[in-house]
């Protein structure tokens, strides 16, 4: 029995010693990553983590598919950060481990900047910084900085030519970027415990994980802010408008930068348009086979229940004060045609609709319907027919109304029926433009990259957005601002390098679960099969 008492003593104490280490050598991936995150400023969009260890390095050698996401000029600066910084003997093993978290952030000079930040370990004196600068050195000339209370350092970096700016937040978690601007809205900045800027990921999910991405949905309106001259451009726009946030694990594949994880609706703020679609269950994608060659980028929706849809999204309208302009606009139509639009549109939609920009800037709606041939007669009673087949909408903001948001372009659009189809444009010439693609089967589905995109894509989702980036040049040409297309079209690292990215929403419990897929471009990126 004495023996039984000891064995059990000497399990339990054994567990015990484990544990502890367990947890005292958790780095900054797992328990401290809410630490780090809150003192990040929340106007950040976009955080990327990424443990500072060689491994992570060593994957991505010879791999373009950070530094093409991250920018030529950028990856090259933090590069020299890494290698003549914090890999001295001095400072390696104070940050060797450590979680890296890497946000982005719109600025007031009209630019955007990276703000890093991370915890030292424990042992870690922020004087290391002074020791260092009185070394002999190749490389920087480090400089006291003082901001408020904050101690904290300049680094010049001799072979950039640039100073980089660090302070010490508080204990020992450190924030640097190459902008002074960002560096003291950094140390100015004090988290709202009341509010969540970013969602975390469980601690365990997290330790096992390459690297995460977090997103805030609504600071990615200022952060296009400042890349877009437009600053009401549709690109992106529906996922801009969401209340939400997400945290995205880092799937590792040599020719495709992958991200999975869950976005989060916040319930205290007022819905958005994509709301609508957490309420449905997954759909098997369709419309996409149906995709013109010549896509630029589209967002495609996609519904379980229509009936469920068309509900909620009436409601939604009531809320956001149309139910007046929309009753008055369908009763205009049941008094000058006899038609209860409304209805008879409902009771024939189908499981998915789409709004399609090419590279020639045009705009087509894709929206599946049950029947075509029933749909046609109530289309040609609403409509002014220019031939057979093509008629205008007599009435405004119909599409708008009907199918919400996303159809906020079409004023008065041209409509087509084809097969189980209806079409919708802003011109009759985009509509015979379509026709050819679709009965030539001039679509994007027959080229050799999107068959290799399509194959990393779930397959069922609610909402997808997609992008050709060679297709969309001529609409980022012409809506990027200066700085950023120059820097797109010119770095030998830059989103050009992409075929294509791929941005799903999956409805999984009133929230999304979320695979965000960019396509690094193949040696021939215009094969296109017979």
């Amino acid at each position: 029995m004495r023996i039984i008492i000891v064995i059990t003593l000497i399990l339990i104490s054994a567990t015990a010693y484990i544990t502890v280490e367990y947890f005292k050598n958790l780095n900054t991936s797992g328990m401290h990553a809410g630490n780090i995150t809150r003192t990040i400023p929340d106007n950040a969009a976009l955080v990327f983590e990424f443990a500072n260890e060689k491994s992570f390095y060593d994957i991505f050698t010879d791999n373009t598919l950070i530094g093409s996401f991250i920018g030529e000029q950028k990856i090259s600066d933090l590069d020299t950060v890494r290698k003549v910084l914090f890999n001295n003997s001095m400072l390696d093993q104070f940050f060797n481990g450590s979680n890296i978290f890497v946000s982005v952030h719109p600025l007031h000079t009209d630019d955007v900047e990276l703000l890093l930040t991370a915890a030292a370990s424990k042992d870690f004196d922020i004087t290391q910084f002074d020791k260092l600068a009185k070394q002999q050195k190749k490389g920087f000339v480090i400089t006291p900085l003082k901001i408020g209370e904050k101690k904290g350092y300049t680094i010049f970096f001799t072979s950039l030519k640039k100073r980089f700016y660090i302070i010490n937040k508080e204990e020992n978690i450190f924030s640097a970027s190459f902008s002074k601007e960002l560096l003291y809205q950094s140390a100015a900045y004090k988290d709202d415990k009341d509010k969540q800027a970013f969602l975390l990921l469980p601690d365990q999910q997290n330790s096992n994980s390459l690297a995460n991405l977090y997103i805030n949905y609504e600071q990615l309106n200022p952060l296009f802010s400042q890349l877009f001259r437009n600053t009401n451009t549709d690109l992106f726009k529906s996922f801009r408008l969401l209340p939400a946030l997400a945290a995205l694990n880092l799937n590792y594949k040599t020719d495709a930068l992958m991200f999975s994880g869950y976005t989060n609706i916040i319930k205290n703020k007022p819905a958005s348009y994509l709301n609508l679609f957490t309420a449905q269950q997954p759909v098997i994608n369709d419309l996409k086979e149906i995709f013109p060659s010549t896509t630029a980028y589209a967002i495609n929706m996609a519904v379980s229940d229509p009936g469920k849809f068309t509900a909620d999204l009436s409601e939604f309208q009531t809320k956001a004060g149309l139910k007046a302009e929309k009753d008055e606009l369908f009763t205009k139509i049941k008094a000058e045609t006899g038609i209860n639009l409304n209805i008879e549109f409902n009771g024939l939609l189908s499981h998915e609709f789409a709004v399609i920009t090419t590279r020639y800037q045009e705009k087509i709606a894709l929206i599946m319907v049950k029947d075509g041939s029933k749909l046609r007669p109530f289309m040609t009673n609403i409509s002014r027919m220019i031939t057979d087949d093509i008629g205008q909408f007599n009435y405004n903001k119909l599409p708008f109304f009907l199918l919400g948001d996303a159809f906020n372009g079409f004023r008065r659009p041209y409509f087509r029926i084809i097969d189980n189809y209806l079409i919708l444009a802003n011109s009759s010439n985009e509509l015979e433009s379509y026709n050819d693609t679709y009965f030539n089967r001039k679509f994007l589905n027959k080229t050799d990259q999107y068959i290799r995109l399509n194959n990393l894509l779930a397959e069922r989702s609610n909402v997808a957005f997609f992008i050709n980036f060679k297709n969309a040049q001529p609409i980022l040409k012409a809506e990027l601002k200066n700085t950023f297309y120059d820097a797109y079209k010119n770095n030998a690292l830059s989103w050009k390098n992409y075929y294509a990215g791929s941005y799903q929403f999956t409805a999984s419990d009133n929230n999304f679960y979320t695979n965000f897929c960019m396509l690094q471009n193949a040696a021939d990126s215009t094969n296109i099969k017979k």
